[in-house]
């Protein structure tokens, strides 16, 4: 129960956030319509009113139970299963825990994607070609069956894999260096420190990915293809925009990595250190937490 309300909170925290990441990430290079990560903001609030940078928000809400029993059941199988609690099968084990749980993500993601980019810029939505994330996952399989919501699968697996273990390699690390004991005064900002850390480590590692994936699906909206695939999206996003393409909403991204993942691992961690046993207590196990909403 505390996994799925930290996630809750996680995803109404960091989700405005998310959206202008999206934004920034599709928008027209020759028609731009943000300067940057806070014009997007306020012209998003000005134009489409706070509740626009909820858009898409039941997307993740609705997958993140789903997802939080997939990472954590493969993270910690995988993990006993290699035998050892060492640094490298940290980051085997969060990796094999991000490769599966791209079977959900990526419909989700996608869907959150979509109802993100509806109404661009208009303060009430003249029309709406969805009216939520299920009804967007619907009309997108009736139109374009298992494939078309499983658009840009592909590039969320390349994501989503390294992503995840350098998230619990990175975790893992800190508090070990930090010397993270449940009797130590300081373990709240050691935790703290450690899970953004995580946060921010985790998104960095594959980023550009993350640009590509979302350029991938965002691409027919509007009734215009632009890309045949992953290689011809990166070639011409490059060739139109050059390499700052890659680093498109990252700050934005950023902003919201580290808070709200602080605050996952923290939460999550200091609830399991004092619910088990003093036995139990010789360091921080990371333990169940929270993935970040990916949309990583």
């Amino acid at each position: 129960m505390i996994w799925d309300c930290r996630g809750a909170a996680g995803v109404l925290v960091g989700h405005p956030f998310d959206t202008v990441k999206v934004r920034l990430q599709v928008q027209n290079v020759e028609k731009p319509l943000y300067r940057g990560t806070f014009h997007c903001f306020q012209s998003i609030i000005k134009q489409e009113s706070a509740f626009g940078l909820y858009k898409g928000i039941g997307s993740p809400m609705m997958g993140l139970t789903f997802i939080n029993a997939v990472v954590f059941g493969v993270q910690g199988n995988t993990l006993r299963a290699l035998g050892k609690d060492t640094p490298l099968n940290q980051f085997l084990a969060g990796s094999a825990a991000g490769a599966i749980q791209c079977i959900i993500c990526c419909p989700m993601e996608l869907a959150k994607t979509r109802m993100q980019l509806q109404g661009t810029g208009e303060y009430k939505q003249k029309t709406k070609n969805y009216k939520n994330s299920l009804d967007c996952l619907i009309k997108i399989y009736r139109k374009e069956g298992l494939r078309g919501i499983n658009r840009g699968m592909v590039s969320t697996v390349i994501r989503e894999t390294p992503s995840f273990g350098f998230y619990f390699l990175t975790y893992d690390c800190m508090t070990r260096y930090l010397g993270c004991e449940a009797e130590d005064s300081y373990v709240i900002p050691k935790l703290l420190f450690s899970g953004g850390m995580s946060g921010i480590v985790s998104w960095l590692s594959t980023y550009p990915v993350d640009v590509i994936k979302s350029r991938l699906q965002a691409d027919g909206v509007g009734g215009v293809t632009q890309y045949k695939g992953i290689l011809d999206c990166v070639r011409k996003s490059y060739h139109e925009e050059g390499w700052r393409v890659f680093t498109r909403g990252l700050t934005s991204t950023l902003l919201r990595a580290f808070p709200v993942n602080a605050a996952t691992f923290a939460t999550v961690t200091v609830f399991l250190m004092y619910m088990r046993s003093e036995n139990d207590l010789r360091e921080c196990d990371p333990g169940p937490v929270i993935q970040q909403p990916s949309s990583l």
